[in-house]
């Protein structure tokens, strides 16, 4: 193979067709309908989701005036993959008949009821369910949504995402979220330093002032 010079300018890629599709997907998301967390159906399906919040937390207080009216300030937003999608192994079956974005919703439920400061009653969530080779944007419509929304448990206080560390891990600290809300039974077993409580509400304050609503 004969060796050139490297010029970057031949390795961007840019198709302007990829971005509205990116842009149809987030504002087909937006218009979504908003359910209470967790769904009261059972349903099949990988994607994106997001959770609002509209309790009386006074930490989150801001969130709740802004989503009065209308849900447009997620606290949080996810994806649930089919299986085999990190390696590249799923199947067009897997991604219709797979429950993954379900049983994600029911886990952060099932996180929320036992931690101090929250009540799963005060989360709405929306969702879009991603099938065949529309599995392929989940990532990237998750990206996007983090992106353009900034949520406060994706950007300032990390860990609610978070699963039980596998054994002889939990030589690490305990997440923001954790510190802030605790009652996560594993959470309480990482023997890391945290972050100071005081100074993560701090973040928060100062995220707020510059929420625009």
């Amino acid at each position: 193979m004969k060796k050139e010079a490297f010029d970057r300018s031949k390795h961007v890629y840019l198709n302007n067709a990829f971005e509205e599709l990116v842009k149809d997907a987030v504002r087909f998301f937006n218009g979504t309908p908003v359910h209470v967390l967790p769904s009261p159906e059972k349903f099949t399906g990988s994607g994106v989701y997001a959770l609002y919040y509209t309790g009386k937390n006074l930490l989150y207080k801001r969130y709740a005036e802004l989503n009065r009216l209308s849900y447009n300030f997620p606290i949080y937003i996810g994806k649930a993959v089919p299986k085999g999608w990190r390696q590249a192994r799923m199947s067009d079956v897997a991604t219709t008949q797979s429950n993954e974005l379900y049983s994600r919703l029911r886990e952060h439920s099932r996180n929320i009821k036992v931690v101090t400061g929250l009540s799963v009653d005060e989360f709405s969530c929306r969702l879009v369910i991603f099938e065949e080779g529309g599995s392929d944007m989940i990532g990237t419509i998750e990206a996007a949504l983090i992106r353009i929304n900034f949520p406060l448990w994706n950007s300032v206080v990390d860990g609610f995402g978070n699963h039980t560390p596998g054994a002889g891990r939990f030589q690490q600290a305990k997440s923001d979220w954790d510190v802030i809300h605790p009652g996560r039974t594993w959470a309480d077993k990482c023997q890391g330093v945290p972050h100071d409580a005081g100074s993560i509400k701090s973040s928060i304050k100062r995220y707020f002032k510059k929420i625009k609503g």
